[in-house]
């Protein structure tokens, strides 16, 4: 089983999507937007990615520059902050089996399979 962070509106998550339901993937979907994911379950899947907590950003949205964030903020705080901002959250994001990946570009989530 796959959880997949997506968002309906972005084209790499949808393709993302789209590229695990044609290998046959089970997949259970989260809109994260709806359904934020808590500081314990971004915490954690920072620890599968085995990425800093500012690689699972979108440093671009505009939210980010309101909330006066930067590159070289804590990753606690950043953590925090897609908490209470999902739009933050880079999309598509997928954990599986004690793996993660970020789809960019998609073929990245095949690691999952």
């Amino acid at each position: 089983m796959i959880e997949y962070w997506h968002n309906p509106r972005c084209s790499k998550s949808r393709m993302g999507l789209a590229l695990l339901e044609e290998r046959g993937a089970e997949i259970e979907v989260r809109k994260y937007l709806e359904n934020a994911p808590s500081v314990e379950e971004l915490q954690a899947a920072q620890s599968l990615l085995d990425l800093p907590a500012i690689k699972m950003m979108r440093t671009g949205e505009k939210r980010f520059k309101e909330l006066g964030l930067s590159k070289d903020a804590p990753d606690m705080e950043l953590i925090q902050a897609m908490a209470a901002n999902p739009i933050l959250i880079e999309r598509p994001l997928a954990i599986s089996d004690g793996k993660a990946a970020i789809g960019r570009p998609p073929e990245n989530l095949l690691a999952l399979l």
